[in-house]
């Protein structure tokens, strides 16, 4: 295990979104960070589209990014609306629904939400000598001096003295070191998908839920949520003023849809299912709900095929420790959570922020190695067991109302 007072080099397996904030954070420290990246562009993958950003949440990216990014993702966040989530049933019943403390409520600079691929641009920005992209992790091995390398498919490798396993729920690192450690399947099936605002409102989209985070709890079983993402300033804009070097692509506002089945009622095995078109997945969606509301059924017929895609919920219980060493593990690797309440971001963003703290300390002599790890993992599994906690119970209360 390595101590002293030389420079450290930290090598980042995974560009989601908390490895490159882990990855901004220790640049502005000063801190050799290195981010391999299995996708081949910043434009490889497919994961939702609007976030919502916790108060927690937005002081870890306020803290890991330089002013003037920090500024921009200001700038290009949701449109704040202080009214809340709401919940209704399939024929638009309001439901009793929980309530989020924000202290920072209607503040103009308050981050309440992002468009998803905005943020990874932001996110990547100033780092184009960091990233690597292409490099899928095949395997670690640990030297005798303390040190890891990491080989990649490709035949290239990379040494460090500091591997962080930030490559997601399905991560290599963790099942190469810790294979007993799988998340559960929940047992719920989720289509993602986006809608562009302007076609569901003409569709008839109530005002209600325009421009608010609306839940509908079926009492068929199924749930949708829809989030709204409305841009304060397109993004190509914003980036033109503060950074525009960020190379940010426009989008028209829109909704985020998250519609949930239960797998024991989709009526296919998972291997059919996954392999769904996303044509199929939207004729799937608009014939689970046809006998909704036709203010809500309506807008179904908006959805983008190509933007829709399905995954299984897991979460991780317990969130448990890895051990204290040079490989160190951060966000869904660690504490894969479901999406509701969208608690799994913010709770990576938060590992990048203590984890950047305390390896910029060790990179500055200030701190071992050994007892920076430990501090990180025992802070990180506390909150990160609320977190789960937290998403677990806010998809249970939909699941309960709907069977009540």
């Amino acid at each position: 295990m390595r101590t002293g007072r030389s420079p450290i080099r930290v090598l980042v397996i995974g560009g989601g979104i908390g490895g490159l904030c882990l990855a901004q954070g220790l640049r502005q420290a000063g801190v050799d960070v290195q981010v391999y990246e299995r996708d081949e562009s910043a434009d490889g993958r497919r994961q939702g589209y609007r976030l919502r950003i916790s108060p927690e949440g937005e002081a870890a990216l306020l803290a890991c990014l330089p002013a003037p990014l920090a500024r921009l993702l200001a700038a290009t966040a949701n449109t704040r609306d202080d009214s809340g989530l709401v919940a209704y049933d399939e024929q638009l019943v309001e439901q009793w629904a929980p309530h989020f403390d924000d202290p920072r409520a209607g503040l103009d600079d308050k981050i309440d939400a992002v468009d998803r691929v905005t943020l990874r641009r932001i996110l990547l920005a100033g780092l184009d000598e960091v990233v690597h992209f292409g490099k899928n992790f095949q395997r670690l091995e640990r030297t005798a001096d303390g040190r890891v390398t990491a080989y990649f498919e490709d035949g290239t490798e990379a040494a460090g003295d500091v591997l962080v396993a930030a490559d997601g729920t399905n991560s290599r690192v963790r099942a190469q070191l810790r294979p007993q450690d799988v998340p559960q399947d929940l047992g719920i099936r989720t289509i993602f998908s986006r809608i562009p605002r302007a076609e569901a409102i003409a569709a008839g989209l109530p005002p209600a839920l325009q421009d608010r985070f609306s839940y509908v709890i079926g009492t068929d079983g199924h749930h949708l949520g829809l989030m709204p993402m409305l841009f304060r300033e397109r993004p190509s804009q914003a980036a033109a003023r503060l950074w525009p070097q960020a190379r940010l692509v426009d989008s028209d506002d829109y909704y985020m849809s998250v519609f949930n089945v239960h797998q024991q009622d989709l009526g296919i095995g998972d291997e059919e299912f996954f392999a769904l078109s996303g044509e199929e997945l939207c004729a799937l969606v608009v014939d689970r709900t046809k006998a909704w509301h036709p203010d809500l059924r309506e807008i179904f017929a908006f959805a983008l095929p190509e933007t829709t895609f399905a995954v299984p919920l897991r979460a991780t219980r317990p969130v448990r420790a890895w051990e204290t060493g040079p490989v160190v593990p951060l966000g869904d690797a660690v504490h894969a959570m479901p999406p509701s309440g969208g608690v799994g971001a913010n709770t990576a963003v938060r590992d990048a922020q203590a984890l950047s703290g305390l390896l910029a300390a060790v990179d500055r002599g200030e701190r071992e190695l050994a007892g920076a790890v430990a501090e990180y993992q025992e802070a990180m599994v506390g909150y990160a067991t609320e977190g789960v906690e937290m998403s677990l119970r806010i998809a249970q209360w939909s699941i309960k109302t709907a069977e009540a």
